[in-house]
């Protein structure tokens, strides 16, 4: 999934491919044919594009049908590709190949109602394996494994990349604040192979390089947490998320290294509803973020967000927008319409 489009992607860092529909014209019925004999009795779910990557979204699991299949429907309102896979729940326990190694991501080109059937090989937590290898720079590191969100009540980590030339000059550096922080760096923490950030930056010229933050979605709370409407998926709490970034964490980073804590050098980006919540961030501080990195952005989520634009005055910071015209002429629209 996030593969050499997203290092290219990745390269607005120098100064991210989910999306979600879930509409009525289009039926695509997943049937589950075959899996592994352990955990045979646990709920199965159904992640990918039309539903965030939500791991265990309960509108998502699978049900049995009259042949005692396992099965779920999906209802499309244009011909697209699905990407998606199968889950118990988590990203810790998704499907893989049957010696344990990560599979990419299962890919579907619908244009008319159709059933895909299934078979899974194993399970990752069925897998112990060979130890993981790391795919971090070492210029990446852990800041915090439990940073505290005072605005949401939990903790998350927090990871930072700092250019190579850190350590040997007195330099300050512009910020990035990124999201979905478990798919920035690290195969290791990606249910999707990581998007390469840190070697992109690497690859940067020393004059234009950035100090990169990346903050950990919260997992099945990623829908909320990202949107700042209330939705189908519950109360959205972007607000408070939005909040944290700025009151919170930016003061601690800019305090703990040496950074340009002024609106020009400090930037957001996201993909999907990292793309949603990247850009109502510079909406409700432009004063704080002087531009936003907006990737294959989730608007259809969030209505309300139309009007929000509609109603505010001139932002003066830039957007990168993109998205790809597979992803969905929902997703093109919601973004052309924000974009005007």
């Amino acid at each position: 999934m996030y593969n050499s489009w997203h290092r290219l992607v990745c390269l607005f860092t120098a100064l991210i491919f989910c999306c979600g529909y879930t509409f009525a014209q289009i039926t695509v019925r997943f049937q589950l044919n075959r899996q592994p004999l352990t955990h045979q009795s646990d709920d199965v779910f159904l992640a990918g594009n039309f539903n965030g990557w939500n791991p265990s979204l309960e509108a998502c699991r699978f049900s049995k049908n009259a042949d005692g299949k396992l099965q779920y429907e999906v209802k499309l309102n244009q011909p697209g590709v699905i990407e998606y896979k199968i889950t118990r729940g988590s990203w810790t326990k998704v499907e893989c190949a049957a010696g344990g190694a990560p599979i990419t991501n299962r890919v579907a080109k619908v244009s008319s109602d159709t059933t895909i059937y299934i078979s899974i090989d194993g399970w990752a937590d069925d897998m112990p394996g060979r130890p993981p290898v790391s795919t971090r720079s070492k210029n990446v590191f852990v800041l915090d494994t439990a940073f505290s969100i005072p605005q949401l009540k939990r903790k998350r980590r927090i990871w930072v990349y700092l250019p190579e030339d850190y350590a040997f000059n007195k330099k300050r550096y512009p910020v990035i604040y990124m999201h979905d922080g478990q798919n920035l760096f690290d195969v290791i923490t990606s249910s999707f192979g990581e998007w390469g950030a840190d070697e992109a930056m690497d690859t940067v010229r020393k004059r234009n390089q950035c100090i990169i933050v990346g903050i950990d979605h919260g997992d099945s709370k990623r829908m909320n947490e990202y949107n700042p409407y209330d939705s189908k998926f519950g109360e959205g709490e972007g607000d408070a998320y939005v909040d944290f970034l700025v009151q919170t964490l930016k003061p601690h980073i800019d305090q703990r290294f040496r950074t340009r804590p002024e609106v020009t050098a400090t930037s957001v980006a996201g993909s999907s509803m990292g793309g949603l919540i990247s850009f109502y961030a510079v909406m409700k501080y432009p004063s704080v973020f002087g531009q936003a990195g907006v990737f294959s952005p989730a608007f259809w989520t969030a209505p309300d967000l139309l009007k929000k634009v509609e109603q505010t005055a001139s932002v003066k910071s830039p957007f990168y927008f993109v998205c790809g015209e597979l992803e969905g002429e929902q997703m093109e629209k919601d973004m052309e319409a924000v974009y005007k």
